[in-house]
């Protein structure tokens, strides 16, 4: 009779984790960049029907890297638990850190589990509060861990250059044009230093809006206003989306 082949424990969750991270690096980036009025999503996805960028509840919002259908199946998980206890409780009760710990509990399972294979997502869960100060922000790797991040955060591709240029020239206080344009900037640059052009439409845009007077806050921002604030120069953004067409041209738009 052979001898069974032995991995350590150690071993083997170390070649699930790299199995894990090589399968999120081939996604493209997705950056998460907090601004005056509120949190904005960016993320390079072409595609006009499969989206990175999700609302869950009111004030909360949902961006994710890796394979579509597994972080797909964990947003509708969300939106379930999320439409769930609002109903069974209060609105109020559902928060991004409940959200966070439950998506933290199904990767962390999935990840320690010997019978399948590690997901290959890392996810952003974020809510916007009614201050700057209130806003939250959680990354979620393929492990289940959580990690509170603050001002703007990148996943997937090369996500740890394009962490580093955001931590170099991100403020809190930016516009919502400034800190598309920054987000831009950073998506743009490869992992040799070089940079490449993205246009509008290889883009997905969308925002948690502290300032909407309705109760949700997650909006899309697409077409012409979306170009309209990526040409923008620097001195004109304040008065970005100040409009009613603005308004109109993003209505309709929520998830």
């Amino acid at each position: 009779m052979s001898t069974p082949f032995y991995v350590s424990p150690q071993q083997a969750m170390a070649d699930r984790a790299e199995y894990a991270r090589k399968g999120i690096a081939r996604g493209r980036s997705v950056v998460v960049l907090q601004y005056a009025d509120g949190i904005v999503f960016v993320a390079e996805n072409p595609s006009r029907a499969l989206h990175k960028v999700s609302e869950i509840y009111d004030r909360i919002a949902f961006a994710a890297v890796g394979k579509y259908n597994e972080f797909e199946n964990l947003r509708i998980g969300g939106v379930r638990y999320a439409d769930l206890r609002g109903y069974t409780y209060d609105r109020d009760d559902v928060t991004a850190r409940g959200l966070a710990n439950v998506y933290a509990q199904t990767l962390g399972t999935i990840f320690s589990s010997a019978a399948e294979k590690p997901y290959e997502v890392e996810l952003i869960v974020a809510e916007v509060g009614s201050a700057p100060e209130e806003d939250q922000i959680y990354r979620l790797p393929h492990d289940g861990s959580i990690v509170d991040e603050h001002g703007s955060v990148a996943v997937g591709g090369n996500s740890d250059q394009i962490g580093s240029y955001l931590d170099q020239r991100h403020r809190d206080d930016m516009s919502l044009g400034e800190a598309l344009r920054l987000a831009v900037e950073s998506l743009s640059r490869d992992n040799n230093g070089g940079e490449r052009s993205l246009t509008a439409e290889q883009l997905e845009v969308a925002v948690l809006d502290r300032t909407r007077p309705q109760q949700r806050k997650f909006k899309r921002v697409l077409g012409r206003r979306l170009s309209r604030l990526l040409e923008e120069e620097a001195g004109d953004s304040g008065a970005a989306g100040k409009g009613s067409g603005d308004e109109e041209e993003s209505g309709g738009d929520e998830e």
